[in-house]
């Protein structure tokens, strides 16, 4: 029998890089809508006033997190079932008809109230994709990684939403620079969808010839499993990646605070988006290779708590001296204590969870807590700054989500494998 360590490392690099790609791509695609709001809504939601107009458009924003679940359980059971390669190629390929039918779809003073029904659908659409990637593109990569680099391997996950995050705000920046406001109303928002069009030849190029991850579809991975000792995992699961998952939408809601609540010209806005990705790129392999060294659970804690203590006085500098320094600056420092605890936590649930039911498990439990959380965040920020008027309104939210995974990270049990073999010894003591 092959020795599992050598197997996984034998996995070349091009092969990880081809997840990566694609699972970044479909990010892109996804959170692109977000960063454009504003303009989105404004072209399918007319409406006398803009506040109204940007609520219904964060709405539809958060209906592509609805059939999340539905497509992490349905694409998740088939990389258990099938294998992760074949889940992944599938994911990838209703995303590129999605984000073509959003980039093409008219608006609504040309097709009327077709044009939202449209792009409700494509919404949808998206989202059954996108639920049913994360599982298995994150087993791939805990599955190709030698045992004792899995933190490493598996932050790829985030960090290649942190670079979708990059490459929507550097997209935006740079329509920003290029358009005045009324040529980024009438066409400049859908160039950046029609980028991300245009590279979906190469994701299902560079997936094609993916290779099966040890252990993925073998024959003892469909035996039946008892689910009843992995429910705590489960739970634990759905509260991190709930406040992880409002800290980055409430992260990435940058670009539309400093537009619509701040005032701000699109292109310092959309500059927040770029340093809201580039502190996730610079620092989520960093935390993950750390996580394998010193533990999940220390990684997780660390940073969690430092950013607990930081969401209020960052937001108030933002609100109250609204200057490009301290946007970018206070974004920095929410963006990098925010993408540290995220991958060790993403690896922490994935090792924790038998490779039968893994890309489902995974998929689940993140759809489940984005499509509660994720989808509602941005639409109850903005609702709140209109209710209260106060623009620390999204600090609130935010704190209260980090409360709760700080809980959860307390009450987590220490997965690494360098740090379980090293506590063996004390406990036979």
């Amino acid at each position: 029998m092959p020795d599992p360590s050598k197997t996984r490392a034998s996995v070349p690099a091009r092969h990880i890089a081809a997840v990566v790609v694609g699972n970044a791509l479909e990010f892109y695609d996804f959170l692109t809508y977000s960063f454009f709001a504003v303009y989105i809504g404004r072209a399918f939601f007319p409406s006398c006033i803009p506040s109204a107009s940007l609520l219904a458009s964060l709405g539809t924003f958060g209906v592509g997190f609805v059939t999340r679940p539905i497509g992490a359980w349905v694409i998740g059971r088939m990389g258990d079932r099938v294998g992760r390669k074949p889940a992944m190629i599938l994911s990838f390929s209703l995303t590129g008809v999605a984000i073509t039918g959003l980039a093409l779809t008219p608006p609504h003073s040309m097709i009327g109230v077709a044009a939202p029904v449209l792009v409700i659908f494509f919404r949808l659409l998206q989202g059954f994709a996108l639920g049913g990637e994360v599982g298995p593109a994150t087993a791939y990569l805990l599955e190709a990684a030698p045992p004792e680099r899995r933190g490493f391997y598996a932050a790829f996950q985030t960090w290649s939403q942190h670079l979708a995050i990059l490459l929507s705000g550097l997209v935006g920046f740079g329509l920003a620079n290029m358009l005045d406001e009324r040529q980024l109303q009438n066409f400049g928002w859908r160039i950046a969808f029609l980028l991300g069009v245009a590279i979906v030849p190469l994701g299902l190029i560079v997936r094609r010839d993916l290779p099966e991850t040890f252990h993925a579809a073998g024959s003892s991975q469909r035996e039946s499993i008892s689910l009843r000792p992995y429910i705590l995992v489960a739970a634990l699961g759905v509260l991190l990646l709930a406040s992880a998952t409002i800290g980055i939408y409430a992260a990435s809601y940058m670009t539309t605070y400093a537009i619509a609540t701040l005032h701000m010209h699109a292109n310092v806005a959309f500059a927040a988006t770029i340093v809201v990705g580039l502190s996730g790129v610079l620092f989520d392999l960093w935390s993950g290779a750390l996580s394998d060294r010193f533990g999940r659970k220390l990684i997780m804690l660390v940073p969690g708590v430092l950013l607990l203590f930081s969401i209020l006085p960052a937001f108030y500098v933002i609100s109250h001296f609204r200057t490009t320094a301290t946007l970018l600056g206070a974004t920095a420092v929410l963006s990098i204590l925010q993408a540290m605890p995220t991958s060790p936590l993403v690896t922490w649930l994935t090792e924790s969870l038998p490779a039968s039911i893994r890309a489902s498990g995974v998929a689940v439990v993140y759809a489940v807590s984005i499509a509660v959380f994720g989808g509602t965040t941005q639409y109850s920020i903005a609702w709140l700054i209109k209710a209260t008027g106060n623009p620390l309104a999204p600090a609130w939210y935010w704190t209260v989500a980090m409360i709760v995974g700080v809980a959860a990270m307390i009450a987590t049990r220490e997965s690494a494998p360098r740090k379980l073999r090293s506590t063996r010894p004390r406990e036979s003591l």
